[in-house]
């Protein structure tokens, strides 16, 4: 293609990044101020902070305006084409055929501007060369390069088949303060007035004024407070980063075969995910959102891509947490099945399993407990009577989540999906594609032989790569990995004879010359 066709980077991307700049020179400014004002008047020290500012955001500007100056992309009908550098030139590609995200973002002040930043990805996990990112581009032309780059052979779509998934129901932020985000954010906020009040030099007056407040209550009572007031701070902050995070969410299936989820407030995100990539989902529970019948719902894909600035974004959540009924049914309108796979029946685990989970949960409780026993026998009494504080409170807790856990194993086989579930404080229930899964690996440990259990994981290119059914019994964990992908493990298995006939019956068993058969994947 001709040298005319290559596009560069919009200019405000200029205006937007010196805003970046100014807004991080205002930030550092205030501590800097406060160390210098030390040893020197208060005059010189904001004169000193000012220059430093002035010269932070020049230099900033002068360098994204050679960035600009030297960046160039194209698309073509074979590939995506990214010329920028300096110093060091770098020429990039995509093969088009290889792309399966292309993903839009725009913080507040790149949405007043008009302008996204658009990443290109090819999902796989090979750093950052299987990502380009373009920052900054008109909405429009990360809209076309969105529509032009993923477009596909037109699927037709399903009788019936509403292309509106699912869209925001302000109700579902009942969910937030009961996440694991909310004691975080708790935790955060106490560390953050304790590191500004180090900047003014105020943390004994802080530590003091909170010490006032509570002369006349016991210690007790004071760690409980102020346990309280942590969890409700954290509360009001979860709130807060669920309403910019979902804030104008929508779950659609556009033509062509895609999914695509649009939400934020501030930060507003589009995030396009093609069907043919789909292997599954994951319906994810944390604890306190469990107890209140809600569920979140995640994509299991390949073509997911995380390994640029935005590896920490949660690329493969379809929707919030819900409760577990609409979850069920948008797992199973994402997938086009009439019946949710994550509600199938499944089968339970052997004894053995919870009494692996008790015994750990015991040892969790009682080995702190037993350390702060022996510390006291030398040190002091008082570690005693932690030690048995922490014995009783600790105990009963780790006995009920061992028991939770052990109810919460299950797996099975729903229609065309193999199913498992596992986990108590974040428990998940994952329906894989049996035709996509391409492997088995079966662990049996020490401690797993003697029980009479073992772990066999489904290896798939999608996901987490491998998903465990954890302490099955032997024969029950073989017959289900035999069965859910018909082939795949049989070569690794021999059928066991019985004494009343010696012809192969139908249970399967571990070949007797290795502890561990490893399917080879294929």
């Amino acid at each position: 293609m001709s040298e005319e066709e290559w596009r560069r980077l919009d200019p405000r991307t200029l205006v937007a990044d010196a805003a970046v700049l100014c807004g991080v020179a205002a930030g550092a400014a205030l501590p800097a101020t406060a160390a210098l004002s030390g040893d020197r008047p208060l005059w010189q020290a904001v004169a000193w902070v000012l220059a430093g500012a002035v010269l932070l955001v020049l230099a900033g500007t002068a360098a994204d305006w050679v960035r600009l100056r030297r960046t160039r992309y194209r698309v073509d009908p074979e590939q995506v084409g990214l010329h920028t550098g300096l110093l060091l030139l770098k020429r990039r590609s995509l093969a088009r055929e290889r792309i399966r995200s292309v993903d839009l973002t725009a913080n507040p002040l790149q949405r007043v501007l008009g302008l996204v930043k658009v990443r290109i990805g090819t999902g796989e996990h090979t750093g950052g060369e299987s990502t380009l990112a373009l920052e900054l581009v008109t909405r429009a032309e990360g809209e076309r390069l969105r529509q032009e780059l993923l477009i596909r052979a037109e699927t037709p779509e399903e009788p019936g088949d509403d292309s509106l998934l699912a869209v925001l129901d302000p109700r579902w932020i009942r969910y937030a303060p009961v996440s694991f985000l909310a004691p975080a954010l708790g935790g955060a906020a106490a560390g953050a007035v304790l590191q500004v009040s180090e900047w003014f030099g105020a943390r004994g007056k802080v530590i003091d004024w909170t010490e006032d407040r509570f002369r006349d209550v016991s210690p007790t009572w004071i760690v409980l407070d102020l346990l309280l007031l942590a969890t409700a701070v954290g509360a009001v902050g979860a709130l807060g980063v669920w309403v910019e995070t979902w804030w104008n969410y929508r779950l659609e299936r556009e033509p062509g075969g895609t999914l695509r989820v649009r939400r934020g407030l501030f930060t507003a995100r589009s995030v396009t995910l093609e069907e043919r990539r789909l292997r599954g989902i994951e319906l994810v529970e944390p604890l306190g959102v469990r107890l209140f019948g809600a569920a979140r719902v995640d994509a299991v894909a390949t073509g997911l891509a995380q390994d640029d600035d935005d590896k920490h974004g949660d690329l493969k959540n379809l929707l919030p947490a819900v409760p577990r009924e609409r979850a069920d049914r948008v797992a199973a309108q994402v997938l086009r099945e009439p019946e949710p796979p994550t509600g199938a029946p499944l089968a339970a685990h052997p004894r053995a399993a919870r009494a692996r989970r008790l015994r750990r949960a015991l040892w969790g409780a009682l080995g702190p407990a037993a350390v702060l026993a022996l510390l006291g026998l030398f040190l002091t009494p008082v570690l005693l009577y932690v030690a048995a504080g922490c014995a009783l409170v600790l105990t009963p807790v780790a006995v009920l989540l061992a028991l939770d856990a052990y109810r919460g194993l299950g797996h099975g086989v729903s229609g065309a999906y193999l199913v498992t579930r596992s986990g108590t404080v974040r428990r998940t229930t994952v329906a894989l594609q049996r035709s996509g899964v391409i492997g088995w690996t079966v662990r049996q440990s020490f401690f797993q032989r003697r029980a009479g259990v073992l772990t066999v994981t489904a290896t798939t290119a999608a996901g987490a790569g491998g998903y465990d059914v954890y302490d099955t019994g032997e024969s029950q964990g073989l017959v289900f990995a035999a069965e859910a992908v018909p082939g795949l493990l049989a070569p690794f298995l021999e059928p066991a004879d019985t004494p009343a006939d010696t012809s192969a019956d139908t249970r399967v068993q571990q070949p007797a010359h290795t502890p561990e058969a490893r399917p080879t994947e294929r």
